[in-house]
Parts: C-alpha cells; sequence; structure tokens
C-alpha cells in the first residue's frame, strides 16, 4: 500500500513538472522545453488553433519566438487518476501575453482559463496526450508608451528567450572545469 502511494506522489509530480515545464517553453520560446511536454501524436485545443500539438508548437514560436516576453503562470492543479498510466489534469493559468496583431501592431491580453489535458505515462514518462483550453477571462490591456529602460530602469536583468534568460546560465557556473 505504501508503494502505491510513494508512486502516485512521484507521478503527481511529475505531471506538474510537465505543466511547469510548458509554461518556461511558452515564455522563454524554448523549443525543447515546449516540445517535451506534449507526446509526438498529441492534440491541443487551444483558442483559434485546434490541430496536432506539432502544429501548435510551430504557431506558438512563430508568435512568441521574436516577440516580447510573456507570463504564464499555473494554480489549483487538480490531478484525478483514470488509470496508473493516465490522469484528468486541470491546471487553472493566468497569461499576460504581448505579440503583433495581423496588422503588426502589438497588443497585450490578460487571459485567464483552464487546462484540461489528458496526460499520458508512457515509458516512465508523464507528457499531455489531449489539451483542451478553456476560456474564463480576457482583457485587453494598454500598452505603455515609456521604452523598456524606463518602465524597468535599475531593475536588472530583464527576461528574455531561449537561451539568453538568466535561467539558463544557472547550474553553469557550478559545473567544475575538467584540466
Amino acid at each position: 500500500m505504501k508503494h502505491k502511494k510513494i508512486d502516485e506522489l512521484l507521478d503527481r509530480e511529475a505531471i506538474r513538472d510537465c505543466l511547469y515545464r510548458y509554461c518556461r517553453g511558452i515564455d522563454r520560446a524554448d523549443e525543447a522545453a515546449l516540445r517535451s511536454s506534449y507526446w509526438p501524436d498529441a492534440h491541443d485545443h487551444h483558442g483559434a488553433y485546434s490541430g496536432s500539438a506539432e502544429g501548435f508548437v510551430e504557431f506558438a514560436l512563430g508568435v512568441f519566438k521574436t516577440g516580447p516576453r510573456n507570463i504564464h503562470q499555473i494554480t489549483n492543479i487538480l490531478i484525478e487518476f483514470i488509470s496508473p498510466a493516465e490522469a484528468a489534469v486541470e491546471s487553472y493559468f493566468a497569461a499576460l501575453q504581448r505579440a503583433p496583431d495581423g496588422a503588426g501592431t502589438l497588443r497585450q491580453a490578460l487571459i485567464c482559463g483552464r487546462y484540461c489535458d489528458l496526460f499520458q505515462k508512457r515509458g516512465g514518462d508523464w507528457r499531455i496526450a489531449e489539451r483542451t483550453v478553456v476560456y474564463d477571462l480576457v482583457e485587453e490591456q494598454s500598452l505603455s508608451a515609456a521604452s523598456e529602460t524606463e518602465r524597468f530602469g535599475p531593475r536588472q536583468p530583464i527576461g528574455g528567450s531561449h537561451p539568453d534568460d538568466p535561467v539558463y546560465a544557472l547550474g553553469k557556473s557550478c559545473i567544475p572545469s575538467r584540466t
């Protein structure tokens, strides 16, 4: 009985890690992190986009790779195991997104909702097999006319895309050199 509970706790943590990896992937335009959160045959129903997860990754990277920073936060993660290798997962999200519209004008929106995911465990790894994004709030916001230098002032460093964001330097300075 204890082993089953420990395995379930490990599975829950692996599912949470996958959700957090998705957020880093989308916010930092980190292709490897984003791809690693989906199974290759996964499907994503994500607002106007509905299709393969591969197609969503390409779409998202096309929007966010060259664009400004975005912020996704996940809370209220409810994991319900269907079987030892499948779980229904509902996660609330808040996303502050900036992206150009069809005319190339930069827009900003606060979007809140839920990721309704079917996770599958394959080869010991948990990833998203099916995702439906449910939207609960969309609020268009005004962009500041001030430059980043004016807005951020001494608050440095400013977040960036993969591989330039400071998070990717973590641990590298702690690796001993081999001489």
